[in-house]
Order: structure tokens, then C-alpha cells, then sequence
């Protein structure tokens, strides 16, 4: 009578790494992370995890380039105009950050050499430059785009609010009376907000384009 085989554990991998910690970043924070939880988490010893990557530094940098890599850039390869292509690349870039806010702080430090991130820089700054934008100005504008998008997932506006009327006293605000209410329509308000300020941009940028020489 042969013996059952027990089932093998899946084989660790750097995927399996990255999707580990994108988990617990997004549930615990970035002080969460460490080569200790993750192979605790991942049902491997510690030194294991040093065959994929170095340092904890390393695996930060990996989820970072993880949630880079959800942005859609297919509006750069169609017929799109430029403008419309900012607009719907910002949408797309700021719902990656929306689901993985406890990133945000890595990534706000630039592409560095993460290859998701550079490929997005790299597509944003040769579609203005097919559009007729000056390098110097695509350069500026792909830089914009990025400190609009991540100044937006970097925090909540009207989350900022708390719920309770007494803190909002008329004497002191007399602006702020329904502040109170911000917090129960947060999602909506910063939508709202996302909108007002890329539409502005985008019309300042498009009065830009029509003066080029």
C-alpha cells in the first residue's frame, strides 16, 4: 500500500514575496514589515527570503513597483488626445494609490530604478513629447502630474474633519458649521476635489499648448 504524499507548500518566489507584503502594508502600515513577519507569514525561515532579496529596503521598493504597475498607460499607445490622456492616466494612477494608501510614502520618493515606475514616467514624457510638447515642458508636466496625483492619495480632506459638531464652535470658525458633516461624504468630497483640481490644471496646461511657438 503506497503512502500518501503529504502536499508540498508552494515554492517561495519573489511574486510570493511582494504579494505578502502588499498585503501587510496595506493592512498594517509600513512599520509592519519585516523579514521576521513576512516569513512568518509566508510559512518559510527568515534567511529564505534573502535568496530574493537583500533587505526589507528591497522588498518596499518591490511592492512600490507592484502597485506602479496597475496604472493603465494603454491611453498613451491609442489615439487619445493629449489632454484627454493626462486626464485619464491621473484617474488611473491616483485609483492605484486609492487601494494601496500605505505605500504611497515609497513611492512619493520617485521611480529610482523600479521598472513599473520608470516605464510610467517614460510613457507620460514621450506622449507629450509626440504631442508637441518641448521636452523641457514634457519633463514639467510629467512632474506636475506626479505631485497632483500623489498629493491626493497622500491624505483625505474631508477626512480631516471629525465628527462632532462642539469642535467646530461658531465663535471661533464661524465658516466651519457643518464641518462636522465632511467626514460622512469623505469619499465623494475628495472625488469631487480630484476633479475641480485636475480639470483646472488641465485647462492651464491647454492654455499653455496653444501658445507654443
Amino acid at each position: 500500500m503506497c503512502a500518501m504524499a503529504r502536499p508540498r507548500k508552494p515554492l517561495l518566489s519573489t511574486d510570493r514575496i511582494v504579494q505578502a507584503a502588499r498585503a501587510l502594508v496595506d493592512a498594517e502600515g509600513l512599520a509592519a514589515v519585516s523579514t521576521r513577519r513576512l516569513a512568518a507569514e509566508l510559512g518559510v525561515s527568515g534567511p529564505s527570503l534573502y535568496n530574493h532579496f537583500r533587505t526589507k529596503d528591497e522588498i518596499l521598493e518591490a511592492v512600490a513597483d507592484s502597485v506602479s504597475a496597475q496604472v493603465d498607460l494603454s491611453m498613451f499607445e491609442d489615439d487619445r488626445e493629449w489632454r484627454t490622456a493626462l486626464h485619464d492616466w491621473a484617474v488611473s494612477y491616483r485609483a492605484a494609490l486609492r487601494d494601496h494608501p500605505n505605500i504611497v510614502p515609497v513611492l512619493a520618493r520617485g521611480p529610482g530604478r523600479r521598472p513599473a515606475g520608470l516605464r510610467l514616467a517614460d510613457a507620460a514624457y514621450g506622449a507629450m513629447v509626440r504631442a508637441g510638447w518641448p521636452p523641457a515642458q514634457a519633463t514639467s508636466i510629467g512632474a506636475l502630474m506626479r505631485y497632483f496625483v500623489m498629493g491626493s492619495a497622500l491624505g483625505s480632506f474631508a477626512g480631516g474633519f471629525v465628527d462632532d459638531v462642539s469642535a467646530y464652535d461658531p465663535a471661533d470658525y464661524p465658516h466651519l458649521g457643518q464641518a462636522h458633516l465632511l467626514a460622512d461624504q469623505q469619499e465623494k468630497i475628495d472625488e469631487r476635489a480630484f476633479e475641480t483640481g485636475l480639470t483646472a490644471l488641465l485647462d492651464g496646461l491647454a492654455r499653455q499648448f496653444e501658445q507654443l511657438p
